[in-house]
């Protein structure tokens, strides 16, 4: 059966979201973005509503959520503006439950517990100075010293690198070995040899904090080390397919939000007596904005329920995140058109939409790259293969019986 309707606790969350958004973000949101300003204040705020360990098992001190409501939730912060989705993508997704999917019980309770709790801040360090898309070509490497390790590279725009506490790095062992040289280690600030530092002049995200990581001979024991040595390429591409499923369901929020103010915009403004929703071609442009946002939810939502399950949902969130994204800044641009030349200025929220909407084309992969992935999907060039440890159900659901594996390991 295909059932579209919201559970109860999916309403519950939405609904705590929104009224979470509406207090804490938009009264003050122009003026932060306007003045670059982080408030890890509103972090804390969220980490008391249980938003930072949203989907993560209650025996470990998350939420319990299914996705569907995590979707939801990534939904809400991002109609609200892009830095508050972005710490649900950096510190729950890629962190958070990739440590939940890859780590020993002992690693998730000593990182994961006070992460899902918010008492400690986590972010994700792939992206380095000459490496983005083409991540098995990592520069960072880690070198054996007894029963340590000793790290040495750059990262470069990382969410939450001057905030954050803990730290997913990735450095090859092996640079000849490529991909099958990298391996995951998790560090923290205040290790001797790593530092942080801000970018500034970004275009879009201006309420959040995005920076780089310095990594000058540090040394991590290996109890820090998540997985196999060898094995980081395979934790951060499944830490990726979290990040893209929450960016996927920020970019439905942000086309929403870029509909919102259209749909208000166009019953205010009256240009030939009349409104001027009553335009034919501002119609069209407002009818595409709708379109493409049900699409892209029930895309977010298909993938969500394969996650609920536990099942693997790299080709579902790839072509989620695809259309999301793009439809984001389509509906951006549409929504600047739509206000004529008040869309020009912050006077009016679309003139941000358009600035936050662009970064999500390029991280989490390209629009590019994923015109690939679903391209080799679609000519059988490329299967998933199943992973030694596999993503987590989300609480009260469990893998199918069929599924290659049938309970958590790792």
């Amino acid at each position: 059966m295909v059932d579209f309707a919201l559970s109860d606790e999916n309403r519950l969350v939405q609904e705590s979201a929104r009224a979470f958004a509406e207090a804490e973000i938009l009264p003050h949101i122009r003026e932060w973005d306007e003045k670059g300003e982080v408030h890890r204040e509103v972090f804390g705020r969220m980490a008391e509503l249980g938003f930072l360990g949203a989907p993560l098992p209650e025996q470990y001190g998350g939420g319990g959520m299914d996705y569907i409501s995590f979707a939801l939730l990534c939904e809400e912060l991002e109609r609200a503006d892009t830095a508050f989705r972005v710490v649900q993508s950096v510190h729950v997704g890629l962190n958070s439950l990739a440590l939940l999917q890859w780590g020993t019980d002992e690693q998730r309770r000593r990182w994961l517990v006070p992460q899902a709790r918010g008492e400690k801040l986590a972010t994700f360090g792939l992206t380095e100075p000459g490496v983005g898309t083409d991540a098995a070509s990592l520069a960072s490497t880690a070198r054996r010293d007894g029963a340590s390790y000793r790290l040495n590279g750059q990262k470069i725009w990382i969410s939450l690198a001057d905030v954050a506490d803990h730290f997913l790095v990735f450095a090859s062992v092996d640079r000849a070995k490529k991909a099958r040289g990298i391996t995951a280690f998790m560090l923290e600030r205040g290790m001797k040899g790593l530092s942080t530092a801000t970018l500034h002049g970004k275009l879009g995200i201006r309420a959040g904090n995005t920076g780089v990581i310095n990594l000058d001979d540090v040394s991590v024991p290996e109890e820090n080390r998540i997985g196999e040595e060898g094995e980081g390429f395979l934790i951060a591409m499944s830490a990726i397919d979290q990040g893209r499923y929450t960016v996927a369901a920020g970019a439905v929020g942000l086309a929403q939000a870029c509909l919102d103010a259209s749909l208000r915009y166009a019953h205010e403004r009256q240009t030939f007596g009349q409104e001027i929703g009553r335009h034919q071609l501002v119609k069209q442009m407002l009818a595409k904005m709708a379109a493409g946002i049900e699409m892209g939810r029930l895309l977010v939502w298909r993938a969500g329920w394969l996650k609920n399950q536990g099942l693997r949902n790299t080709r579902e969130t790839s072509l989620a995140k695809w259309h999301a994204t793009d439809h984001a800044v389509q509906s951006a641009l549409d929504a600047i058109q739509v206000h004529g030349a008040n869309g020009y200025s912050n006077e009016f929220p679309v003139e941000r939409y358009l600035r936050n909407s662009k970064a999500a084309v390029i991280y989490e992969g390209t629009s590019q790259l994923h015109t690939l992935i679903q391209a080799d999907y679609a000519l059988g060039y490329r299967e998933d293969r199943p992973l030694r440890c596999e993503p987590w159900p989300a609480d009260g659901f469990r893998r199918p019986a069929s599924s290659p594996a049938s309970a958590p390991s790792g």
